[in-house]
């Protein structure tokens, strides 16, 4: 949010006025995906394969498929002038996620919405893996380097130019330069259930952080662009994701922990929430006279209104709709068990 509301803000609207206070790392998203990554290990066990896969399922898609409709219906109710209307064609692509298959021709009602297929399809190969043969033992192992070198074997190629349009669509198609960011988060739990050690862990994650920053160049008229400091921040945030799963839960105050707590219930609502609307509310507060920081703060409540907003409407209770049928099938299964061991 910081990183959107001060500094992505300007440079895709010059006419913001620069921030006093600017976060110029991208971070929030990539770590996003590390954390997936790593809570998909943890409950992949829990329950029946189609539960889990099913769980995710329910708690992305309403979510993400409501958010851009509000956006796409708030953009259009405030629009500025020179900025992106979407049409109706926009939010069909939008609602089937076209955009990485062809950014030319589907741009995106909001931004931010970039990882929910990536995390749909993450999700899904979990579910794969675990149930086939590669998903045990050391073959987990082999295929978490498999799918960091590949991409990175492939960078000279997604870097040419000119890019073959049809080999782009595929590679882009299927986040492959993202799959680092899924195999980072694999290696923090299994490294924090010691079933890697730390030399192999630390080996891993380095390349991850290698291909974090191969991912982060950008060619320009220029030449190669690197944006070190955002690698920089996410190998940062990968080690501190790894410390915190490995280490013995911390003691912290109620209130702090509740706060927490809280606020982590409603982030998946506040990330799909918080950008495009956030860019109105930065150029409304500027065309009344607003100072910059009280635009930053504006764009930071409003996010977190809407994304608790978000959740509380829509991914709350369409997740306990759509789980029902498991909840169902687990209290049935549950009554035939107490009734055949009988009473104590």
């Amino acid at each position: 949010m910081l990183y959107h509301s001060t500094s992505l803000s300007v440079f895709l609207h010059p006419e913001l006025e620069p921030r006093t206070f600017e976060f110029p790392y991208q971070v929030g998203a990539s770590l996003l995906l590390v954390v997936s990554a790593y809570f998909a290990c943890v409950t992949i066990r829990r329950g029946s394969l189609l539960r889990y896969w099913w769980g995710r399922v329910a708690r992305l898609l309403p979510s993400f498929l409501a958010a851009v409709v509000v956006s796409y219906f708030v953009l259009r109710a405030f629009p500025i002038e020179g900025w992106f209307f979407p049409l109706p064609e926009d939010l069909r692509a939008n609602l089937l996620m076209l955009w990485h298959w062809k950014p030319q021709s589907y741009p995106f009602i909001d931004g931010s919405h970039w990882t929910v297929p990536l995390q749909l399809m993450g999700f899904t190969v979990a579910a794969l893996l675990y149930r086939s043969w590669w998903g045990h033992g050391s073959r987990i192992v082999i295929v978490l380097w498999v799918a960091v070198l590949v991409p990175l074997a492939q960078w000279p190629i997604r870097i040419a130019e000119p890019i073959d349009e049809t080999y782009r669509t595929v590679v882009d198609g299927v986040g492959m330069h993202r799959w680092h960011l899924f195999v980072a988060g694999v290696a923090i739990w299994m490294w924090s259930v010691k079933r890697l050690s730390t030399p192999h862990f630390s080996a891993l994650l380095a390349l991850c952080m290698a291909a974090q920053e191969v991912h982060n160049y950008t060619r320009t008229p220029e030449g190669l662009l690197a944006d070190t400091g955002s690698s920089v921040g996410v190998a940062i945030g990968m080690c501190v994701i790894a410390l915190v799963a490995r280490s013995p839960d911390m003691a912290m105050p109620q209130p702090a922990r509740r706060a927490i707590s809280w606020f982590a219930g409603i982030s998946y609502g506040t990330f799909l929430m918080h950008q495009a609307i956030g860019y109105i509310v930065l150029r409304r507060l500027q065309d009344v006279g607003a100072d910059t920081i009280t635009q930053t703060l504006a764009m930071l409540v409003t996010g977190t209104l809407l994304g608790w907003m978000l959740t509380r409407a829509v991914e709350q209770p369409t997740h306990k709709l759509l789980m029902m049928p498991f909840e169902q099938c687990g209290g049935a299964a549950r009554t035939r068990e107490a009734k055949a061991v009988g009473p104590r």
